[in-house]
């Protein structure tokens, strides 16, 4: 079952760089709500109530109610937050597709890794999670928050692929051969070159050349 939450948002008058800092000061984050061949429509968001809104929810799978200036409320995807590059807790542009309840859509869902490998477990080895979200077609009530796939029988050298998972009610989008995890051997450390390794050969030396005067005057000597 998909989780969901709820914002409430206000047609946004004015758009451009200038006027998006200027909505930022006063405390809201400028947004867009597009989908389903609807126009576009220029969004702001309350700031804390966003951040509030994204805690303890997964963003790319949770279905929001938008209520847009007292409108019922059209159910939407969140497909993109924007971060300030230099301060990443700030979000500056927020991006929600509408949804239809009885639309198939296609989005990404994390896998989560499940148990501790045999060959973690018993030989040392070292899990590398290699894919880590699935994209998958399903209908809006049946997103899962994330999908699970058990690791507990992988020994080294050994791999799961994408065709070893299961979504209940959904469409697996990427190719079935695709790795998503392997077990690899521990590295082992080499043990430093001995000194009669390093030195094997003398340093060269490079001495200027003597003008040929001085060296006729050497060899007379």
């Amino acid at each position: 079952m998909a989780q969901t939450a709820s914002l409430q948002a206000s047609i946004r008058r004015e758009t451009g760089k200038g006027a998006a800092r200027s909505l930022r000061r006063q405390g809201k984050v400028p947004g867009v709500i597009y989908g389903h061949d609807r126009t576009p429509e220029a969004l702001a968001v309350d700031t804390s109530a966003l951040n509030k809104m994204l805690i303890g929810i997964s963003a790319a799978t949770t279905i929001v109610d938008v209520a847009i200036d007292g409108r019922p409320p059209v159910r939407a995807l969140i497909r993109e937050i924007q971060r300030d590059s230099l301060r990443p807790a700030e979000i500056i542009h927020l991006d929600l597709y509408e949804i239809r309840a009885d639309e198939a859509i296609t989005l990404a869902v994390p896998i989560r890794l499940i148990g501790i490998p045999d060959g973690v477990r018993n030989f040392g080895g070292v899990l590398d999670h290699s894919l880590r979200e699935l994209e998958i077609e399903v209908l809006p009530a049946d997103i899962p928050e994330h999908v699970d796939l058990d690791v507990t029988a992988l020994a080294i050298g050994h791999s799961l692929f994408v065709r070893d998972i299961e979504v209940e009610k959904a469409t697996i989008m990427n190719d079935p051969d695709t790795p998503v995890c392997t077990v690899v051997a521990p590295r082992t450390e080499e043990a430093p070159a001995s000194v009669e390794e390093v030195a094997t050969t003398e340093p060269e030396l490079i001495r200027k050349p003597k003008p040929e005067g001085e060296a006729e005057t050497e060899a007379k000597a």
